[in-house]
Parts: C-alpha cells; structure tokens; sequence
C-alpha cells in the first residue's frame, strides 16, 4: 500500500508524457507546411526587394541551383542560387553565402548580382550580432546595408573593399568593426566567385545540379 501513491503518481506522468509528445507531434506535422510556406514567401518578399518583380518573368523561386565552394561562399554546405531570367535571357542572380566571422558567429546573407556583376543588393537573411550595434546590419535598422548597391568589383576597386578603419572604402559603426567587416569581405567574395563562375551558372538546369 505504501507504493500504490507512488505508481499511480507514475502512471499519469507517463500518460501525461504521452500524450504530450504526440500533441506536440501532432501541431508540428500540421504547421510544417504552414511554416515552409511562410519561409518561402519571407524569401520570396526579400528575393523581390533585391530585384523587381518587373525585372523577370520566370518562377525565380524555382529557378535555382546549388554550388559549393567554401572559400568564397563561406560555408562547407551547399549555397542556393536563385536565377532570375526575362523572356529566357539572364538577368541577375541570388546567392546566399554565409560570413563566417561575425562578432557572435555566422551571418547569412542574400547577395544579389546582376549579369554586367554589379550588385543588385544585399540583404542579411539571419544573424545573432549585438543589438543596438551589430545589428545595424539590418535593412530596417539602418541604411547600411543599402550601400553595396551598385558597387561591384571595379567600384570601388578591389583593395578598397573593406571597412574604412582597415583602409577601405566602407564605413563601420561606432562601437562595432568586425560586423561590417565580415559583411564586406563576404560580399566581396560572393562577387569574386560570380566573377569565376557567372557564365556557368546559367548554363546549367535546374534539374541538374540538386541540393547535396
């Protein structure tokens, strides 16, 4: 009798467990598709601010393929590109590298390149820099961000594409170098890798080159 409490007491702690994982299992198998859709369309909004929905005429969503390249992308895993495309001619595309050395760690970017290689924009997709400094990187935390536009890398010339306290052309924010730094310099080598590999790019179908 003196342990009858105490396995009833275990009994409903396991139910209650039970039924806990499966209404949690539940809710996730039902909002995941809510989810990715919210997802695609945050991706959607961003990829349209980067180039006007007017600019092309092909589903850029779908339009995309997936490169490596460590150095330059900053990641080991695949980078998706997005390819934006009118009447069937290129017109620009959309990577999203990531910059590895940001203050508190990754920071995931959208760098849009038009065909002639200047830039589009640039967007920051996700990052965990210091509110109220780093993350000025932000679009509606500043116009910062804004600045890359039209810049390619003839302009400013390429040992200019730095943050102005290491001799560059970008300014930094008060309190916070290595944010805009590590922006810079991905920024930088997303172009430089659109530079090698641009022509490529629209050559290959979607199709062709799935996501490892």
């Amino acid at each position: 009798m003196t342990y009858r409490p105490v396995v009833i007491s275990a009994v409903f702690l396991f139910l209650f467990a039970v039924i806990g994982s499966g209404l949690v299992a539940f809710t996730h198998d039902n909002t995941a598709e809510q989810i990715a859709e919210n997802q695609r369309r945050a991706l959607l909004r961003s990829l349209n601010e980067l180039i006007p929905k007017d600019q092309y005429d092909n589903d850029v969503y779908a339009d995309i393929l997936y490169v490596h390249d460590s150095e330059l992308l900053g990641t080991d895993d695949a980078v998706p590109v997005y390819r934006a495309r009118k009447g069937g001619w290129p017109v620009a595309v959309v990577l999203a590298p990531v910059a590895p050395d940001g203050y508190n760690g990754n920071i995931r970017l959208l760098v849009a390149i038009r065909l002639d290689g200047t830039l589009a924009g640039v967007r920051v997709l996700a990052h965990r820099e210091t509110p109220g400094l780093g993350d000025n990187i932000e679009a509606d935390r500043s116009d910062w961000i804004r600045g890359f536009t039209g810049k390619s890398l003839n302009n400013p010339k390429q040992d200019h594409w730095k943050v102005k306290r290491d001799g560059g052309a970008f300014d930094q924010f008060t309190g916070a170098t290595i944010t805009p730094r590590a922006v810079v310099k991905a920024v930088k080598n997303t172009l430089l890798y659109y530079r090698a590999n641009g022509d490529k790019l629209f050559e290959q179908h979607p199709q062709e080159n799935k996501q490892s």
